[in-house]
């Protein structure tokens, strides 16, 4: 061995050590132990949500903050939701009379708007960042959602989210009944129930693209101007008058379409307002609305009073009546997205507008709730994620 690898071998001093010592401390404090880096708390993922707890009153729906990453599966899209719409069918599941909404605890809406956040394996027609209209049979009341790519639509150019949020359900209900049910035609008589709500106001403005339409609209009398505004040619105030007899003072043999909503007698009323030839449109049973919770008298009135006729009598009095649930559709997404498609264009060429009635944040959606089920809307009713910033009102 020679002096120098004896020398290498050889052990440190004393002095030696101390002079390495501190450059050892030093690297150990600027770097922790891999440990305390793992022990490090990280944010979880989360999202709002309102939830159905159980039937009711408006308190059953509330907010909740889900914990969580949702992530689209192949063929869907995550959307960051924007706004959401309200409809009688979401009141109606709430107190448990609305089959097409799945039992609790469940999350309801099926209509919203928002923007395009991630997309699952093979989607290739939408892309980051694409502004989207979305339909659902449920789920749509959350911060954010996956739904296949089929079931979203894009937003034209200009079109406000709470727009948006008020055509797809509204909109595509009122466009198919008067259009692919009624076959509405120049110079005839429709009868619009409910004609300051989210259908009525579609329905007017999808009559006025016929010529010379005649449109008698029922509603309180404080909403006559607005719906009259919006094109209703004969504003009925229906608690204070009888429509049927205001129809025929101004149209004794009656009208050629009539959009029923409400069930019970108000059908039978509406079979028998058709002019020969006539159609009738059955799409709800708003009578079944009368308060928080479910009303069984209300339940037993309308069933006793609901309306029924064989074909022959069909035949005799040369009438036709259909049945129209868009929650049944829920299959048909084609079907459905060419009639959307249809609207989206007379939306660009400037024919209808949806009215917004009023905008909640989640945390108000009982009182959103109110203002719908106690009539005091005019148009559709939102509901959004957050509140509106203060600095925004202003500005508005």
């Amino acid at each position: 061995m020679s002096g120098e690898e004896a020398a290498a071998q050889q052990p440190k001093t004393e002095e030696q050590k101390q002079d390495t010592k501190p450059e050892e401390d030093k690297q150990n404090e600027q770097q922790p132990p891999p440990a305390q880096e793992a022990e490090k708390p990280q944010d979880e993922a989360s999202y709002k949500s309102l939830v159905l707890s159980g039937y009711g009153g408006y308190d059953k729906v509330k907010l909740q903050v889900k914990k969580g990453e949702l992530v689209p599966k192949a063929g869907e899209v995550l959307v960051r939701v924007k706004a959401c719409g309200l409809n009688f069918a979401d009141l109606m599941g709430r107190q448990g009379l609305y089959d097409r909404l799945p039992s609790p605890p469940v999350t309801p809406g099926m209509e919203c708007s928002g923007v395009v956040e991630g997309l699952g394996e093979g989607v290739t027609d939408r892309k980051l960042g694409d502004k989207v209209i979305v339909m659902n049979r449920a789920g749509m009341w959350q911060e954010v959602v996956t739904v296949l790519t089929s079931h979203t639509f894009l937003m034209p150019e200009g079109m406000t989210f709470e727009e948006a949020a008020a055509i797809p359900v509204n909109y595509i209900t009122a466009y198919m009944m008067i259009f692919d049910f009624g076959n509405l035609r120049p110079n005839q008589s429709i009868l619009i129930h409910m004609a300051a709500g989210g259908v009525g106001i579609a329905a007017t403005q999808l009559c006025q693209t016929v010529k010379d339409v005649t449109i008698f609209g029922t509603s309180s009398a404080s909403k006559h101007d607005a719906i009259k505004e919006n094109g209703v040619t004969h504003a009925i105030d229906y608690r204070t008058m009888d429509y049927v007899d205001e129809i025929r003072k101004l149209s004794p043999k009656g009208v050629d379409i009539v959009l029923d909503p409400l069930g019970g007698s108000d059908t039978c009323k509406a079979f028998n307002l058709l002019k020969p030839m006539g159609k009738l449109i059955t799409y709800g049973a708003a009578n079944l609305l009368t308060g928080q919770k479910k009303n069984l008298m209300a339940v037993a009135k309308t069933w006793w009073n609901q309306f029924s006729i064989n074909a022959m009598q069909l035949l005799q009095s040369n009438k036709a009546v259909c049945g129209y649930h868009l929650g049944y559709l829920d299959e048909e997404m084609e079907l459905v997205g060419g009639v959307l498609s249809k609207i989206l264009d007379l939306y660009k060429q400037g024919k209808i507008k949806p009215r917004v009635d009023s905008v909640w944040p989640f945390q108000q959606v009982g009182d959103a709730m109110r203002q719908m089920q106690e009539r005091k809307n005019i148009g559709k009713v939102i509901l959004v994620p957050e509140a509106e910033k203060e600095e925004k009102k202003e500005e508005n």
